[in-house]
């Protein structure tokens, strides 16, 4: 076992070198801090503390709010609090927000190490617990389906980051998971209980942007009838998270840097910032290095927002799991629609496996309820719905729009055959996403296309993925 890491927090001198004498000589590595300002520096810090030795009297500081200000990061460290007879309600009152042990000046040498070593093994118990519970295989995490080797490492990724107040940079393409991922970095972490407020910059007009993440104050522009906090704001203390991060646009990044160097907001039309402590994380499905290349991203807000990248597979890419998650989406589809699904059928389960999904787990979703829907009998067919005539979905002269390859024509409209079932939204749904996919996901190309603005995609896609 490595040594443990001790930090004591004590102002008096002759007491500070008599512990660290006596647990540096017990082997321990020990750092000391005489001020609250040098423990909050400590604490803020790239250093972790198996063992905290606080004393609750300090010359600047009270020990008990720089603990609970800091339980966050104190959250898998033993603190033990050091204090005098007539302050042992202070003491109490550390225990009961998280404190391991405390003791009572003057303090036995034999207690003092006895006291510090069940801390440390206490500690380091709960590391090799975590760290068991991380190695076994997963089919299902924090909103995840799928035991593929890739996502067990996506799943030890979040687990890894969900501590940290580090902002994490997710990628992938569209349908791929990156809410779902988002959600599960903010459950698997300290903020796990406070709010996950979530944006999509791409489906919220830019003049109105602003206001939606920082918020704004009555009468700061025409139709702001009352004050606004913003999401930001929303979600102080817990996960902010900006979807599709690279269709804002860059005089809004810059006041999103602001924000993420100084910690402060100012809401439109207000005349002075105010604090807010949140953790961001922001996903896009397009290539945020190539963004950055062509002018359309700065490249100081890549920086400040990539700490911690994390790339999410795309379901070709995932084996059996496309399996694994039919079946869930069977089983609650089946459940929704009132239809009792025995098994699902040899040619569908071959279509789920060769078919190369390319808009991943949304697709695979959207196929599965179409089945349940439009299937009959205990067992489900799915490939049989996808066979359908390409001239289906011809225009109004009997021709495809000119923006699909030829070879794709087939898969353009598959669903669009069966009209006479499908409702006009149905329809529009299926031609637009057909149109994202033709684009390699790119939301901005396939509304240019499609002759409408990004967010009119984005605010379809965000309505057609709540059912």
């Amino acid at each position: 076992m490595s040594a443990t890491r001790i930090l004591i927090v004590e102002d008096s001198a002759s007491l500070a070198m008599s512990y660290a004498a006596q647990l540096s000589e017990a082997g321990h590595e020990i750092e000391v801090c005489a001020t609250g300002a040098e423990t909050e520096a400590q604490l803020t810090g790239a250093a972790r503390f198996d063992v905290v030795l606080l004393d609750l009297q300090l010359p600047d500081a009270n020990g008990l709010d720089i603990f609970e200000r800091h339980q966050d990061t104190l959250a898998d460290t033993s603190v033990i609090v050091v204090t005098a007879d007539g302050s042992l309600n202070r003491a109490v009152e550390a225990m009961r927000i998280g404190a391991y042990d405390f003791l009572v000046k003057p303090v036995n040498a034999e207690r003092l190490l006895t006291t510090v070593r069940n801390a440390a093994e206490r500690h380091q118990l709960a590391r090799e617990v975590k760290a068991v519970r991380s190695s076994k295989t997963k089919d299902r995490f924090h909103g995840f389906v799928g035991s593929s080797p890739v996502m067990q490492a996506v799943y030890r990724a979040i687990e890894n980051i969900g501590d940290s107040k580090a902002g994490v940079f997710i990628t992938g393409e569209s349908g791929s998971g990156k809410e779902v991922a988002a959600e599960a970095i903010h459950r698997s972490g300290r903020r796990a209980k406070k709010p996950f407020i979530a944006i999509n910059c791409g489906a919220i007009p830019e003049n109105l942007l602003e206001s939606e993440l920082f918020g704004h104050v009555k009468g700061a522009f025409t139709g702001a009838l009352e004050n606004r906090i913003g999401a930001a704001k929303a979600a102080d203390g817990g996960t902010l998270f900006l979807d599709e991060i690279c269709e804002m646009e860059l005089k809004l990044q810059v006041k999103l840097l602001r924000f993420l160097q100084t910690g402060m907001i100012q809401k439109v039309g207000a005349s002075t910032p105010e604090p807010v402590d949140v953790r961001v994380v922001c996903a896009t499905n397009r290539d945020p290095a190539f963004e950055v290349s062509e002018g359309r991203f700065r490249e100081d807000l890549y920086y400040r927002l990539n700490v911690i990248p994390l790339e999410l597979p795309p379901l070709r890419d995932r084996g059996g799991d496309v399996l694994e998650i039919a079946q869930s989406f069977i089983e609650r589809f089946g459940a929704e629609e009132g239809r009792e699904i025995e098994s699902l059928s040899n040619a569908g389960r071959e279509f789920l496996l060769t078919h190369s999904w390319p808009g991943n787990v949304r697709e695979l979703q959207n196929t599965i309820r179409r089945a349940i829907v439009m299937g009959k009998g205990e067992e489900l067919e799915i490939g049989a719905i996808r066979e359908v005539p390409a001239k289906a979905f011809q225009g109004p002269a009997g021709s495809m729009p000119s923006e699909a390859p030829e070879a794709s024509r087939g898969d353009a409209v598959a669903s669009a055959a069966l009209a006479p079932d499908l409702t006009l939204d149905q329809i529009e749904e299926m031609a637009v996403r057909e149109r994202i996919r033709l684009h390699a996901g790119n939301i901005v190309q396939s509304a240019k296309s499609l002759g409408v603005s990004p967010s009119t995609i984005y605010r379809k896609l965000e309505r057609w993925d709540q059912f």
